[in-house]
């Protein structure tokens, strides 16, 4: 694992959660301290990203590794250096693309596949950009969007999610004030988690 660091962000009010999860993976801790929100949080992990030498992994607070996860993490970041991966693939939300999701997972299936591609990021709970893709990250950042659209959008290419998430989500009550005000209560865990 010399060649990938790992970056936990964190709201003050998960702290000792987040410092936990930063804790078993030896990863640098971002904690908001006030409430500038995820995409604020999300962008100073890729600022911190693009000053490290290799390629690093971001996790929110409320990420659940899987048994295995860093040396899991560097056989995919191998197989897929220039692609941002997002190691979370998750139900309930957003619901526009549980759909899609199922379909991708279907085909992948028959076709003996262990990833889907999706054309946008639609979980911010534990993903990876490529090194040589961050300065356009984020150039092109936006600060209206939520953090997952925000990144994906900038990163402007197709998403890698295993078929397995190597993460399941702990589906907690949200922090974020969500830009449609709407309350999330779909279920937010892992559609097929690994092991």
């Amino acid at each position: 694992m010399d060649n990938t660091k790992f970056v936990v962000i964190g709201h003050y009010s998960r702290r000792v959660v987040a410092a936990q999860l930063a804790e078993l993976l030896d990863a640098n801790l971002l904690i908001d301290e006030g409430q500038h929100g995820a995409n604020w949080n999300h962008r100073r992990a890729i600022e911190w990203a693009a000053a490290q030498d290799c390629r690093v992994v971001i996790l929110e607070d409320d990420a659940l590794p899987v048994k295995g996860f860093q040396q899991l993490v560097s056989e995919w970041l191998a197989r897929f250096s220039d692609s941002l991966i997002s190691f979370y693939l998750g139900t309930g939300r957003p619901p526009q693309y549980q759909m899609q999701i199922a379909e991708r997972l279907i085909v992948a299936d028959k076709n003996r596949s262990d990833y889907i591609i999706l054309p946008r990021l639609i979980h911010g709970v534990c993903y990876s950009v490529p090194p040589q893709h961050i300065a356009r990250v984020l150039s092109r950042w936006n600060t209206t969007k939520a953090a997952d659209y925000a990144i994906g959008d900038a990163y402007g290419c197709r998403i890698v999610y295993p078929c397995y998430s190597l993460v399941d989500h702990a589906d907690g009550e949200p922090v974020e004030k969500h830009h449609d005000a709407m309350p999330r209560t779909e279920r937010r865990r892992a559609w097929r988690l690994y092991g």
